[in-house]
């Protein structure tokens, strides 16, 4: 099924049929195929919404840029739209960032909350990654002396050598929105969160560091953090405890 919003068109899918309901909202690239374990389990307790993002999955791109706000006003007016009442929200990495503003920035209600390796803080610069980004923005500036022709081959020759996986990965039109994304620190929201919510944390994640874990822990004062044997994808590597974990916290 389809949901239209402004330039929007959000493929999503519903399974069960109970009165609670859960949206689960996947991380970057990731699409509804990635929770089919989560959600064949759920599914027997409550009604699970699924999303696939804006370019990823049936979802087309929009002809513009996007920002996380656009991302966090789209599931804000789909959960409207559906009149998804006593909903609780289940969110990883990207899908943290999504959540963090419903709570933070727009001062949502839900019934619960659930954060998996969460996305939204901006790791600091180190060394090697700060001399590393002055390099590319200065090797860039050398397309001028180049001939027009060129130019297109040696910016993607930089972005091949200088990009991230993530980022390499993505159609051009996207890259831009991607940048968007990973350069918005949304540690400002965190404190404005006063309710209850649980968090899930791979204990060996280098995507989003159990740092970051902690950060948001301590931040959100009414939040609890379970750290488990894992990496960024710890509820694909422990499906099972993760499922019955959310179940028993749900319950």
């Amino acid at each position: 099924m389809y949901f239209y919003y402004k330039d929007f068109k959000l493929y999503y899918e519903i399974h069960g049929n109970h009165k609670e309901s859960i949206l689960i909202l996947p991380g970057w690239g990731d699409t509804r195929n990635t929770f089919k374990y989560m959600i064949s389990f759920l599914k027997n307790y409550y009604t699970v919404y699924i999303i696939d993002y804006p370019g990823f999955g049936n979802s087309t791109f929009p002809n513009t840029h996007l920002t996380i706000y656009d991302y966090a006003e789209l599931i804000n007016n789909f959960i409207k739209e559906k009149k998804l009442n006593n909903l609780t929200l289940i969110g990883h990495s990207f899908g943290g960032r999504i959540i963090i503003l419903l709570l933070g920035y727009l001062h949502n209600k839900y019934n619960k909350i659930i954060l998996i390796d969460s996305a939204g803080i901006k790791p600091k610069l180190n060394i090697k990654s700060f001399f590393k980004q002055k390099l590319y923005k200065l090797l860039k500036l050398l397309r001028f002396i180049l001939p027009k022709k060129l130019r297109k081959k040696y910016i993607e020759r930089l972005i091949s050598i200088f990009g991230s996986t993530d980022y390499k990965d993505l159609s051009k039109n996207m890259r831009q929105t991607f940048n968007n994304i990973v350069n918005e620190d949304l540690t400002k929201y965190l404190n404005n969160i006063n309710r209850e919510l649980l968090i899930i944390w791979g204990q060996n994640d280098i995507d989003t560091p159990l740092s970051d874990g902690k950060k948001i822990n301590k931040a959100i004062k009414e939040s609890s953090l379970i750290v488990l044997p894992g990496t960024h994808f710890v509820y694909l590597e422990n499906i099972t405890l993760v499922n019955n974990i959310i179940y028993e916290y749900l319950k």
